[in-house]
């Protein structure tokens, strides 16, 4: 099942990349494998998936550990607290949902030596949903100019999660605006190169408006299995 959805899927953003005057290899797939057995992720990796998604801490440590010897990045894209920021630091090669400073030094802090720079997303509450998770538009110069100069931490790009089942029109207006968003604090030197926007649901009109790292569960993986003890 893994293998055919898999199929589908990359003939879907090759179809959306063709329509956007992009290349496929512009767009990189993050399997997001939450609430999955590690035996899917391996089914995935067997298939030519590079990335993974996690965002319940536990559950993604039993999981990496039973995995290490896939070569594959791992990505937490879940809301991540003060206290698990530590495992994080230690154990994945990006995070995609910063918006506080304290979670970004932490972060960096607690990034071992011997490791990569951790690669980091800003999150942004693109849609303005009041008490979601994101930094407001207005304020991600001046938390992205902070994040920047962190020792550790590279900051590649912009995350942005849109409220479920709006329109296509929606969903491109609201993908457009995190991608000039971008566009303006490279205006400013930040140099960034990343925009995560998009999962099952929605990714083809994120690769419309620019998306590179787009966040898909369901479309491979089906229905999550596990749950989170967290």
């Amino acid at each position: 099942m893994i293998s055919g959805n898999l199929q589908q899927l990359r003939a879907q953003v090759a179809e959306a990349a063709g329509a956007a005057r992009r290349t496929v290899e512009s767009i990189t797939v993050i399997a997001v494998s939450k609430g999955h057995e590690a035996s899917s992720v391996r089914a995935a990796a067997v298939s030519g998936v590079l990335h993974f998604g996690e965002s319940y801490l536990q559950e993604a440590t039993r999981k990496l550990e039973s995995l290490r010897d896939l070569q594959a990045s791992w990505h937490f894209i879940g809301r991540l607290q003060a206290n698990k920021s530590r495992s994080v630091a230690e154990s994945f090669d990006w995070v995609h949902g910063i918006d506080r400073l304290k979670i970004a030094q932490r972060l960096s802090a607690q990034r071992p030596h011997y490791a990569p720079a951790l690669q980091v997303c800003l999150q942004v509450n693109i849609a303005g949903e009041s008490g979601k998770a994101g930094v407001a538009p207005e304020r991600v110069s001046e938390l992205a100019r902070a994040v920047a100069l962190l020792p550790r931490l590279q900051l590649r790009g912009l995350m942005c999660i849109l409220p479920a089942q709006l329109s296509s029109a929606d969903n491109r207006r609201h993908f457009g605006a995190l991608r000039r968003l971008q566009e303006q604090l490279n205006a400013q030197g930040a140099g960034l190169d990343t925009l995560s926007m998009g999962m099952s649901a929605d990714f083809r009109d994120a690769i419309l408006e620019g998306a590179t790292l787009i966040r898909v569960g369901t479309a491979i993986f089906g229905p999550r299995t596990a749950s989170s003890d967290e």
